[in-house]
Formats: structure tokens, sequence, C-alpha cells
């Protein structure tokens, strides 16, 4: 299985019915293709949209309904539209049950690096710093090495998004979570060893005595 899908179909087991959601770009976007059957979710985009619909069939693209990465969106039946200072109180306010973001770094305590590489030009910082600090639940969707170089560290060298440690990573190769700031392995994927996940990993990872393997 291509390792993007992996990693959202894992996350998408994340997702209860009636939470209020905020996907980020990229691999995270791709959570709500396999959103469990059953369960109504309310996706939001930071630009002023609960109500995400899926990616438009061509040729039907609205040029000003976009996600927050500036590609063309559906909005499902009673969506509604809001400016970015609503959807910015949404998110400060607490009010986003879970959001999904990429990553380029996370360290062994939790700490997220998503935002900038020195040195390289940054369109903005976006809204990551808002949702890591104010969303209920941050699960961080990244895979698991970068051009054969670990990014789960000891402690991240890129500028963090936030203080803030998040809940959940998911990647390839293993599901992590931070329990009292300890990475730990929860899960492996299909094919994967404990080992593997092991020698990919820069962090210390705490590995308990029974570790489950991904159900996607």
């Amino acid at each position: 299985m291509d390792a993007q899908i992996t990693i959202a179909k894992r996350i998408a087991q994340e997702l209860r019915d009636g939470m209020l959601v905020n996907l980020g770009i990229g691999i995270s976007s791709l959570v709500a293709n396999y959103l469990p059957a059953g369960i109504h979710v309310y996706f939001q985009s930071e630009n002023g949209l609960i109500g995400t619909g899926p990616v438009p069939e061509p040729g039907m693209q609205l040029r000003l309904l976009t996600d927050a990465g500036g590609r063309p969106v559906t909005a499902l039946p009673g969506a509604c539209t809001f400016d970015s200072a609503v959807s910015f109180g949404l998110i400060r306010g607490g009010h986003v049950d879970m959001t999904v973001l990429g990553g380029l770094q996370v360290d062994q305590q939790g700490h997220l690096a998503n935002w900038m590489i020195p040195g390289k030009m940054v369109p903005g910082m976006g809204g990551a710093m808002d949702l890591v600090t104010g969303a209920k639940r941050v699960v961080v969707a990244m895979q698991h090495t970068a051009k054969g170089k670990a990014k789960i560290v000891k402690q991240c060298n890129l500028p963090l998004t936030a203080e803030r440690q998040v809940d959940l990573l998911v990647t390839d190769l293993a599901v992590i979570a931070f329990p009292g700031g300890r990475a730990t392995l929860l899960e492996i994927a299909p094919g994967v060893t404990v080992a593997d996940v092991l020698a990919s990993t820069e962090a210390e990872l705490i590995v308990p005595e029974q570790v489950l393997t991904m159900a996607i």
C-alpha cells in the first residue's frame, strides 16, 4: 500500500461522529477520503469554511471555493462560510476537536516542527501554530524518514510550531503516542517489524510488551 494512503487510512480511524476536524495540506488532506462508514464529521478549512467536501470533478471547480492551500474543494449541503477572523476564533477558542497536520520533525517529547526550514523561502506560517495550540487533539501525519534521514528525532533542530506536545503521530511505519512526554510505540504497519521502526528512528522509543499491527 502507498505510504501516504497507509497514513491517511490509519488516521481516519481516529475520527468520531460529530467531530469538527481541521485537515492540513498534503497527506493530511487525504484523511477525508477514508472516513469510516456511518461516521459524520464536519471538516473545517481555516480560510473560512465548515462542510468541506471532496475535490471537484474536472471542469467543476469554483474559483473562490478553495481549501487553505488554495486547492479547489466542494461544499457539502449545510456548509457555511465565514471570514478568517471567525475561523481562527473557532481554532483559538478550543472548538476544533481534532487537527491533522504534516510534519518536518517530531521529537521524542512530542514537539512538532512543521512550518519552516531556515534559509528557504516561506510563504507564511499559515494556521499551524494556532491549530497546535488551540485544537483539542493534535495528530501528525508524516512519513517516517526523508531521504534516508530520521524525522522522529531526539530534539528538533528546526523551529518549533508550538510549545505544546502533539497527541499522536502516524507514519508509514508506526503509530506513536507521547504519554507523559515520552515517545511510545503503539502500532506498527503491516509487514513492518519493531526493529525496522527502531532502525528508522533517532528518538528514544518506549516499546511496550505488546505492540499491535495497524488494522488498515
